[in-house]
């Protein structure tokens, strides 16, 4: 039987494990799809050691770019965005090779592509993570300018601070990248002047346990579209189950 699973920490509210469960189900795949919960990589090898029928694992937070030194190879995109969602475990004669994908980009492109209008040509990308490299990569190929907002200052960075109405304004486009509002802490949100919101914002939260975070909540207080992270997270987790099985 081939097993598949997520690496992550912590992850009580992993997506991956009950979708996957009902992909195999449905389609009559032998397979079987487990959370390694892990705080630290120095876990990693023995992982990939005594799970020898693993075949392919996802990288949530915070391994995502932690993971790359434990790897062989990275595809080109992976390589380009210095991020890991996706590993394909490669076993043959005795000897394991871990390639490093990443289909965050799939999954976000696919999403953001069905709600973005004409107007949404400059964003804001709250966070700074794995995740936010991919969101990034994806912008830049869809010739959308953008600004990352940091907790922390930093080249090319601004910080929540300097977040003003105008700034808010400008940027149609708001992406939260960060894990804030996730279950089980679904009172925080990013701190950004709300009231500057508008109907021609799209608010997208890559967050998806709530379905409706308070990031998006208090956008769409403000007359704004809003979207989640879960069409997201299906794109993308389709194109792992590509990956593992080509």
């Amino acid at each position: 039987m081939k097993k598949y699973g997520l690496i992550g920490f912590p992850l009580g509210h992993s997506f991956s494990v009950p979708y996957f469960r009902k992909k195999f189900e449905k389609k009559g795949i032998d397979a079987v799809y487990e959370n390694f919960p892990i705080e630290d990589l120095s876990r990693f090898s023995s992982l990939i050691e005594h799970e020898s029928d693993l075949e392919g694992l996802n990288v949530t937070v915070p391994f995502k770019e932690q993971v790359i030194p434990y790897l062989d190879v990275l595809s080109e995109t992976a390589r380009q965005i210095r991020a890991v969602n996706t590993i394909r475990i490669c076993r043959k004669d005795g000897r394991v090779a871990l390639v490093g994908h990443n289909t965050d980009l799939i999954g976000f492109r696919h999403s953001l592509k069905e709600h973005l209008q004409d107007h949404h040509r400059s964003a804001l990308v709250l966070g700074t993570g794995g995740s936010s490299k991919a969101v990034m990569f994806v912008l830049e190929e869809l010739g959308i300018k953008f600004q990352v907002v940091s907790r922390n200052q930093g080249e090319g960075l601004i910080t929540y601070g300097d977040l003003k109405a105008d700034l808010i304004m400008d940027a149609p486009l708001i992406i939260n990248t960060t894990p804030l509002g996730m279950h089980p802490q679904t009172d925080t949100f990013p701190d950004i002047p709300y009231t500057a919101i508008t109907s021609n914002h799209l608010l997208f939260d890559l967050v998806y346990n709530p379905a409706e975070t308070r990031f998006l909540a208090l956008g769409k207080e403000q007359g704004a579209k809003v979207v989640n992270g879960y069409d997201m997270l299906v794109f993308q987790a389709e194109g792992s189950w590509e990956i593992w099985n080509k």
